[in-house]
């Protein structure tokens, strides 16, 4: 077997005395590729800029490495799907047209897909270590695809060792101002906002898009603290409040707590409340962490395996129960008003999920069986009924690439008016389609 060997590339060392002339002694360490994803030496030169000793005596060659290249190639796969999806979208918005829920060809094919395990792919190469020098280009590359606002990071661009730590990055102080009114819920996440509404409706529905709908149950769990009771009709629901708080056996829409006393306030003094939800949409230009919408005390949370499908627009109308079938993170507490729940739902080239509140919790792993059926995995944050405490704007988890938050929570839904005479009804700030960053109000109770 003869190999062609070209003297500006140094793959191949030296003849092997051993073997004579006519034979070439093979080193894997000169492979494009590398096994340990923290490190790009593969040529005899290295990266950044200073020259290593090697065996044929060529200094200053170099290759690209293999890594680096499959991420750029994909990076410009991803930069061509997105400019053709905004395209579709954006002339059926002009045209006034709306997509219904309509499965097709693709989204059958993509359960045939080994997503999970090509996400665990992306995520080895995404945190492989980008040679200093070429950092910047990569990152501003990927910025001028995918309009990231480079200004805003927190620190230089040659300081983030990979493209993983570079989708997570924090933004500089400031960059995010915090929404200070009391009586609002604000953003957790920059995105573009899908849909929002009132779960006023038999099942709690959460509308994925038009035509096609899931259970907020389905989403959270079927264990969920979701006052179901919000369900009901509102103008005899403070007649039921008595009769249901006699039973202690039963979940209640007031009784958000994990059996804990401390948590439980009487009926008496309730607001009415209503139940509300929120679907906001991650691009991979998007930053991708993940901050608190309210002051709130997280009790527990659950990690559902799922499926890791894209979660664009495209998929959202394609795709049934795409959200309740991806792998997520709910995290399930309440707030002043009543019960608050924020589900962070992986996707595609999502490597992981970040919960900072439970650095330990680990995401996409490998299993020999996926099963819907199996039971989340769930664990109660101590001490039990009282959880850990969240400020408003506090990070909460992160994610790579492209993503979704969902929000289920309770507000105000009386329209008297207080002490103050400020009327006490939630009502939304946005509406669908809207572009929204972490802390701009989503909506407000009392009037200014």
């Amino acid at each position: 077997m003869k190999f062609r060997v070209c003297p500006k590339w140094a793959v191949f060392p030296q003849h092997n005395k051993r073997f004579g002339n006519h034979h070439l002694l093979f080193k894997p360490h000169h492979l494009f590729f590398t096994s340990s994803p923290r490190n790009f030496a593969t040529t005899p030169a290295s990266f950044n800029g200073r020259a290593s000793s090697s065996n044929n005596g060529s200094e200053g060659s170099f290759l690209v490495p293999g890594a680096t290249m499959a991420t750029l190639v994909m990076l410009g796969i991803l930069h061509a799907r997105r400019l053709y999806d905004d395209k579709k979208v954006e002339e059926a918005r002009e045209k006034g047209i709306e997509f219904e829920f309509s499965p097709d060809a693709k989204a059958a094919f993509l359960r045939l897909l080994p997503l999970r395990s090509i996400s665990r792919f992306w995520g080895f190469l995404t945190s492989m270590e980008v040679p200093i020098w070429v950092r910047p280009y990569i990152y501003k590359a990927w910025a001028r695809a995918f309009h990231s606002n480079l200004e805003e990071a927190a620190l230089p661009l040659d300081e983030y060792a990979s493209l993983q730590e570079f989708f997570v990055r924090t933004l500089k102080e400031g960059s995010r101002p915090i929404d200070p009114d009391p009586y609002c819920l604000v953003s957790p996440v920059d995105g573009t906002v899908m849909r929002c509404g009132q779960l006023n409706q038999p099942g709690a529905m959460i509308e994925q898009v038009k035509g096609f709908s899931y259970s907020a149950s389905a989403l959270l769990g079927a264990n969920s603290f979701i006052p179901m009771a919000a369900e009901e009709d509102m103008d005899g629901v403070n007649g039921d409040q008595k009769h249901v708080a006699n039973d202690s056996s039963k979940r209640s829409w007031w009784r958000v707590s994990l059996a804990s006393p401390k948590v439980q306030y009487p009926i008496s003094g309730c607001a009415l409340k209503g139940l509300f939800y929120c679907v906001i949409y991650l691009k991979p230009g998007d930053y991708h962490r993940v901050h608190s919408p309210v002051d709130w005390s997280v009790f527990l949370r659950r990690h559902f395996s799922g499926n890791l499908f894209p979660l664009n627009e495209r998929a959202a109308r394609t795709i049934r129960n795409l959200h309740v079938e991806n792998e997520r993170v709910v995290l399930e507490g309440q707030w002043a008003e009543g019960f608050m729940a924020v589900a962070a739902i992986g996707a595609t080239n999502v490597g992981s999920i970040e919960l900072f509140i439970e650095p330990e919790l680990r995401t996409n792993r490998p299993k020999t069986r996926l099963l819907h059926s199996i039971p989340p995995d769930e664990r109660v944050y101590e001490p039990e009924g009282i959880g850990v405490m969240i400020k408003k704007g506090d990070e909460v988890a992160a994610f790579n690439m492209g993503s979704t938050v969902v929000l289920v929570f309770q507000a105000p839904v009386s329209k008297s008016l207080g002490k103050d005479g400020a009327a006490s009804e939630f009502k939304f700030c946005i509406k669908n389609g809207d572009r929204i960053r972490v802390g701009e109000a989503i909506g407000r109770w009392r009037d200014s």
